[in-house]
């Protein structure tokens, strides 16, 4: 045997030793980075020296199928054999660490116990990005003190910030969001996700996710609801929200949200795969919303199939499935089926659970110990003696100064003898849907008498009526239990002692809470829809400690149950109390006829109390405002902006008893307080600032801190003001600055100042500037007044004149000083030209265009009395070329049509809903002239047409008509043709629809 070496047999020794060498060279050609294993980590993925894309991949090629699969559920599990740790998504941080679940515990809730700052709305009315960022590294400090305490519940991917768009102060979810405008949400957005993340180059401190993902604004039918948006507002305005944050790399991802946009639901957006990941060369995990994947076979009924579903939501962008709770056996067989059935690849799984490994990567979930510093943050940080600083400094700086007439504010704390703090939230801090539980409170009652010390007294009430309730047939009363874990109502008591008596709140359209005096705890619906008295707080999804006291023909009344779930179908008829054979109070019947009934006896009147503390007082601060639970929030829109009668009853009176009346107005949202701006000196606005409340309010009152809080929305004078809270072209329907003609109750970036500004000397770097030029803003600014304090200058810009339909005014920069008494100081506000751009739709691109351009400073939307102009070099943009082929939803003007999708995955079309409907199209060159028309179009319905005129869509020459067959479905589109009429020059082109149809795109010929 030629070439063959023929030995002796090895010895058993030897035989080892071969065997070693070749476990060691098996090992080498198993590992694709070898050299790694030279260096004591077991698997290149566990090298954190290597980049984060060779570990990704690594990684991944490591993992088996099912594996993967694994991965793409909220719930991740751990994978022992490459000793990879479980994972969760989703621990709710929107203004602190809120709270998360606990998958050991079937999934319970769990509130965290951190450092509650003002909510959302609030921490943006102050302007200031460079306090949110430490309010947002805060957040992200304290979220790795929960996961050091215990990681099964509290998880470092984090969902928040909320950055759409206040469009409508009806939204029920206001208090989450920022502004009305998407730059000022840009700069706040950017700010708290930069601090959650720390500014370590190579490990997240946290993980924050962007919500949610897009045109979403209403609640009411939220799953189903459709946000029809134009593609300029789209991109100019909804688009702009998320932009910023994502491109300062400040933010990990989105949720998407549960609405559809333009007849697609935003779980399978493809924005998720194209636009927003454009924005970013990071990586970016994009979840979606809670059920919302079983949406798509429910409730919207867009797929047959959870397999077709899965696929599609991959396929769009999405990442992490949240779904089913801690079950992700649904999504993993979903998943799996798709696999099977070839709607997914598994590239299309590698990309997906790849992005879910990059932030986990990033998180440091790999690495040794030693090697991520935010690793080493203990339980130590949450709550602690720097953040209730911090937490102080942004509840002072959010509270906005709405009036202050005469010089009633601030209060001098030496000479106020007596102060009188009355209202429904004197002497209570209520924490919202996404708060976290508050660690200490302190209240407008104790900051107040705090501040005031031995200097003068404080007289107090909370202004509502206390009641007893007094069975008319038995003449007993309802009575509370005693102790704090309370008890069911009984109908025991013989005479109205305190533990028959209830203080009753007023909500609201007809809304009450009552808290029983025998243990200070709220009515709440309890097990077998017994009520109890054993409620801290209204919380809860449902917010079961809503009741109404309806007065009867008689003159009775009858107790009735209005929590949220009454409008769920499972929850039964029954929504009236009545006392059972054995005395004790459950909801059992279905109408008042059949409920109990009662007297209620007034034990003492709230209005009369506040009087009586007010009269006399050097001042009278009225404290009224919202329940975050009840007065609009997530599932739950308002239904208007006014206050409570009651509660505009209540200022009246204490108005009239005392003429140095203080309003604080403690809510989430705009009010229409049109009474109390004409007819009381001083108005204070406070969002529900958290644990700090109290010392803050006192803070400003007594001019400790000068107030410097800024409007982030308009607030409007009336309801009548708003159109449908379902209308989303705000340039149709006239809402925000950027649109509204009407005069504002208060405008967007208002606030007062104890103090006064003076803007003069505004000047350009360059009167000139090209799109890709910087143009430097400056204004001299002086404190005109006694005090120190700080101004927010507002730089507004406003094209004279364009191709397109521009805003009145957009923010485009703003800058904060603080000025000693007659101090002067330059502001300069940098303005990138790149800012000016918007999205032309003739064009489908994002252009400058060239023009003049107004430049304008001031302190508000509508006070900005210097301005200069820029004259811009950019694009013209030319005349229409309709025979291109244009997408029909690149409209000028519209009227009846809606939009909605062309595929269900991909694609825009222009949706008539009857006859009469029109789109336009301006400043249409038909040149030489035009010979016919060719256009895409589904008809669902019977056949109809689509006319072809110029320059009107009635009165018009008719030019041609489009014959529309039924194609019987919606997304089966078909190509027909018309001769037009020859016609030349410029003209708008009107195609006016005969009935319902469809029509993606279309082509004029020649």
């Amino acid at each position: 045997m030629t070439g063959v070496l023929v030995t002796a047999r090895p010895t058993r020794r030897r035989r080892r030793l071969f065997a070693l060498l070749a476990a060691v060279a098996l090992a080498a050609l198993a590992l694709p980075g070898a050299a790694s294993a030279s260096t004591g980590y077991p698997y290149p993925f566990r090298n954190p020296n290597l980049s984060l894309t060779t570990r990704v991949d690594d990684l991944l090629g490591r993992l088996t199928v099912a594996e993967k699969v694994s991965l793409l559920h909220q719930y991740e599990p751990a994978i022992p054999r490459l000793g990879l740790p479980a994972f969760k998504t989703g621990t709710e941080a929107l203004h602190g660490i809120a709270w998360s679940t606990d998958i050991n515990n079937g999934g319970a809730v769990v509130t965290a116990n951190g450092t509650v700052f003002p909510q959302a709305v609030g921490l943006a009315s102050t302007w200031d990005p460079t306090l949110i960022k430490q309010v947002g590294d805060a957040v992200g400090q304290e979220a790795r003190g929960f996961n050091a305490e215990n990681p099964a519940v509290w998880g470092l991917n984090l969902w928040a910030p909320v950055v759409n768009l206040l469009r409508d102060p009806r939204w029920g979810r206001n208090e989450e969001g920022y502004s009305e405008d998407p730059y000022l949400t840009g700069a706040i957005s950017t700010a708290y996700g930069s601090g959650i993340e720390g500014d370590n180059p190579n490990y997240l401190q946290a993980a924050p996710t962007l919500k949610h993902y897009l045109a979403y604004n209403n609640e009411a039918n939220r799953d189903t609801s459709d946000s029809v948006v134009p593609p300029k507002i789209l991109h100019d305005y909804d688009q702009q929200a998320f932009e910023p944050a994502i491109a300062a790399n400040a933010v990990t991802g989105v949720m998407a949200s549960y609405n559809l946009v333009n007849g697609r639901p935003n779980t399978v957006d493809p924005d998720l795969a194209t636009t927003e990941r454009s924005w970013t060369g990071d990586t970016l995990m994009n979840v979606t919303d809670a059920g919302a994947p079983d949406n798509l076979t429910g409730s919207e009924g867009y797929y047959a199939t959870q397999a077709e579903a899965d696929a599609a939501a991959i396929k769009a962008g999405v990442d992490s499935f949240t779904t089913d709770n801690t079950d992700a056996s649904i999504t993993v067989a979903a998943v799996t089926a798709a696999l099977q059935q070839g709607l997914l690849t598994e590239t299309d799984l590698d990309r997906a659970v790849g992005d879910i490994l990059s932030v986990r990567f990033r998180l440091g979930d790999f690495d040794p110990a030693g090697r991520n510093p935010y690793a080493a943050i203990t339980p130590a940080v949450i709550d602690d003696a720097a953040h209730q600083q911090l937490a102080r400094k942004a509840a002072d700086e959010q509270m906005v100064l709405l009036k202050n007439s005469g010089g009633t504010l601030p209060l001098n704390a030496s000479s106020t003898k007596k102060v009188a703090v009355v209202g429904p939230l004197e002497n209570t801090l209520y924490t919202d849907w996404y708060s976290g539980n508050l660690p200490y409170q302190v209240t407008p009652l104790q900051g107040i008498t705090q501040r005031l010390g031995d200097n003068g007294t404080v007289a107090a009430s909370e202004g509502s009526d206390r009641i007893a309730l007094r069975d008319t047939a038995t003449g007993k009363y309802l009575t509370g239990a005693t102790g704090s874990a309370g008890g069911t109502l009984a109908e025991t008591g013989t005479s109205a002692g305190a533990d028959q008596q209830f203080d009753v709140f007023d909500w609201g359209s007809g809304v009450d809470t009552l808290r029983a005096v025998a243990n200070n705890e709220y009515l709440s619906l309890g097990s077998g829809n017994t009520v109890a008295n054993n409620a801290t707080q209204p919380n809860g999804w449902y917010v079961q400690q809503q009741f109404k006291l309806d007065q009867q023909p008689d003159g009775s009344y009858v107790l009735e149950y209005a929590g949220y779930d009454t409008t769920e179908s499972w929850f039964g008829p029954n929504k009236y109390a009545v006392v059972g054979a054995d005395g004790t109070v459950s909801i059992a019947a279905a109408t008042p006829a059949a409920a109990t009934h009662f007297s209620k006896d007034v034990v003492t009147s709230g209005v009369a109390s506040a009087v009586a503390a007010a009269t006399g007082a050097s001042a009278a601060v009225v404290v009224v405002g919202s329940m975050p639970f009840i007065n609009g929030r997530e599932a739950h829109d308002r239904t208007t902006t006014a206050l409570p009668a009651s509660q505009e009853a209540l200022v009246e009176a204490v108005r009239k008893a005392n003429p140095n009346t203080i309003v604080v107005l403690e809510n989430s949202y705009p009010d229409t307080i049109n009474w109390e701006q004409a007819n009381v000196p001083a108005i204070l606005h406070t969002t529900h600032a958290g644990q700090e409340t109290g010392d803050a309010l006192a803070d400003v009152l007594f001019g400790d801190y000068d107030p410097s809080g800024r409007l982030t929305q308009t607030w409007y004078a009336s309801d009548a003001d708003l159109p449908s809270l379902t209308d989303y072209d705000i340039s149709k329907s006239g809402l925000t600055y950027e649109y509204y003609q009407g005069k504002p109750l208060y405008p967007f970036g208002y606030g007062l100042s104890y103090t006064g500004f003076s803007y003069h000397n505004l000047r350009l770097s360059s009167p000139v500037a090209d799109a890709q030029g910087t143009v430097r803003v400056s204004v001299d600014v002086t404190n005109t007044g006694s005090r120190a304090g700080t101004d927010t200058v507002q730089l507004y810009a406003h094209e004279r004149q364009s191709r397109e339909q521009q805003p009145q005014e957009q923010l485009r920069g703003f800058g904060q000083v603080t000025l000693a008494p007659q101090q002067t100081r330059t502001v300069t506000i940098s303005l990138p030209v790149s800012q000016l751009a918007f999205w032309d739709y003739t064009r489908n691109k994002s252009v400058v265009e060239t023009g003049t351009y107004d430049l304008a400073v001031g302190d508000s939307a509508t006070h900005t009395p210097l301005s200069a102009p820029l004259a811009v070099h950019g694009q013209v943009i030319p005349p229409r070329d309709l025979t291109r082929q244009t997408p029909a939803e690149n409209f000028d003007d519209y009227s009846g049509v809606t939009l909605t999708d062309t595929s269900k995955a991909s694609g825009t079309s222009v949706a008539a809903t009857g006859a009469g409907n029109w789109i336009s199209f301006a400043d249409t060159d038909l040149a030489s002239g035009v010979r016919g028309i060719s256009a895409a179009v589904a008809d669902a319905g019977p056949a109809t047409t689509v006319q072809v005129r110029l320059d009107d869509p009635t009165s018009g020459p008719l030019v041609g008509t489009l014959a529309i067959p039924s194609t019987a479905d919606k997304y089966a589109y078909t190509t027909v043709t018309a001769p037009l009429a020859h016609a030349t020059g410029r003209h708008t082109v009107y195609l006016v629809f005969g009935g319902a149809a469809d029509l993606a795109d279309f082509q004029l010929t020649r």
